[in-house]
This record gives structure tokens, C-alpha cells and sequence, in this order.
């Protein structure tokens, strides 16, 4: 079964300093069709404007990761973690038993343009961690980089859940093909660019929902950057 969930489905709501979108449904934004998949609970696209930021706030026994796309974050948790997120970086932070932190952009004038993903654990009260990897551009250069693994292989970040996820920076007509294993569930997320997946074309914000066997091959069309999770 394959399912497509356009980006202007998606939940939306502008702050003025953030303008973010919903994948599932998150704070004001309720759709009782879209709270999750599999383990998969958010995806946020979210672009803060400069000088602006969330305060310090708490989490707990959740997978958070951070992709950036442009721009920069500033960290800083009660772990005693303090850094910036750059372009390429992929941050984890499980919270576990409980964390707080705060998220900044530290440019006055550039926007922030990020990802946030936050994946339902396998474990839980687990202690708190952090860790934060650089993935260059010719890294994920027309072919499916592992970022994120239960097991932290080839530098992925590690995660709490049995999922990987990879990201890819497409040039225009390049493809890539995953294989879709029994019992796996793939979510593909456009972040930039578009894309033909199974002969579907999403452009960005799109995502499609598969768990067909076989594989799934996804090319560009014009150039575009997408993250591939596969889900137990």
C-alpha cells in the first residue's frame, strides 16, 4: 500500500518569527488520520526567524532529532550541552527520564530552515543523551546516507527505536533505490526540490508512506534533498 500526504495537508501555523508545518498532528494542529506512523510521531519543518528561538522547555522519553537545511541552531539542555547546529549537522537527544533545552537562531538577520523529528522510543527512563554528527554534502550526494541507526553504524547518530533513517541531496535526473524488506515501512520526506517516487511526483513538503515489497526508487527532478525513514 502506498499513500501520499501533501505538503498544503499538512498542519500550518505562522508565529511571525515561526513559521512552521505539521506532518503529524502537534500542539493546535490535531488530525486524528495523521498522529503518527509507525514509530514515526513528528515531523516539523519549522524556519525561525533571527534572534528568535523556543526557551527552555522539557521533554521526555522521546528520540528528538534535528536536520538543518539552512541557517543555524543554537543549543543549549540541563545534560550541560551547549552547541550550534550547522548545515550538514544531525543532532539526537533522547530524553529518557527527562531534559530540558532551549533551541536559538543565532544569526540576526538569516532564518533558520530545519527539520525536527521526534521518534516514540523502545525504551523508556533510559538516561539522557546527546550527540550531535556532520554529514558533508558529497556524503549524501546522489546516494541514501545512514544518519541514524538503532546500532550507530558508518557514524550514524544512534536512536532508541528499531529505524534508519538516511537523507540525500539529489542533482537533477539522479535516482536512488531502496529495497523495502518484509515487515519494514518506508516514510519518504521531500525537503527541498522534487522528486518522482513510484512513478509520483512530490514536491517539496510531500511525503509518501509504502510498505510494498520490493524497491522504491525515488529520482529527482530538478534537484531536491529528502529524508528516507525505514520502520520496523
Amino acid at each position: 500500500m502506498i499513500t501520499i500526504r501533501k505538503s498544503e495537508e499538512r498542519g500550518h501555523a505562522n508565529h511571525g518569527w515561526l513559521d512552521s508545518y505539521h506532518t503529524f498532528s502537534f500542539a493546535s494542529y490535531y488530525d486524528p488520520q495523521h498522529m503518527s506512523f509507525r514509530s514515526l510521531r513528528v515531523i516539523n519543518q519549522d524556519k525561525i526567524a533571527g534572534g528568535k528561538g523556543f526557551g527552555t522547555h522539557p521533554h521526555r522519553d522521546m528520540e528528538i532529532i534535528t536536520y538543518m537545511l539552512d541557517g543555524a541552531l543554537e543549543h543549549k539542555d540541563s545534560m550541560g550541552n551547549g552547541s550550534v547546529i550547522q548545515v550538514g549537522d544531525v543532532q539526537r537527544m533522547s530524553a529518557g527520564t527527562g531534559v530540558t533545552h532551549s533551541e536559538f537562531n543565532p544569526s540576526p538577520t538569516e532564518m533558520a530552515h530545519l527539520l525536527q523529528i521526534w521518534i516514540l522510543p523502545n525504551q523508556v527512563d533510559v538516561k539522557p543523551s546527546y550527540e550531535q554528527v556532520n554529514f558533508g554534502r558529497e556524503e549524501k550526494l546522489n546516494q541514501l546516507r545512514l544518519i541514524a541507526s538503532p546500532d550507530g553504524r558508518d557514524r550514524s547518530v544512534t536512536i532508541y527505536q528499531d529505524a534508519y533513517i538516511y537523507a540525500s541531496i539529489l542533482e537533477s535526473g539522479a535516482e536512488v533505490i531502496h529495497s523495502v524488506a518484509h515487515d519494514r515501512h518506508i516514510w519518504l520526506q521531500v525537503a527541498k526540490g522534487s522528486v518522482l517516487a513510484d512513478d509520483r511526483l512530490l514536491d517539496t513538503g510531500d511525503a509518501i508512506a509504502s510498505d510494498r515489497l520490493g524497491d522504491l526508487k525515488i529520482t529527482a527532478q530538478d534537484g531536491a534533498e529528502i529524508l528516507l525513514f525505514d520502520l520496523a
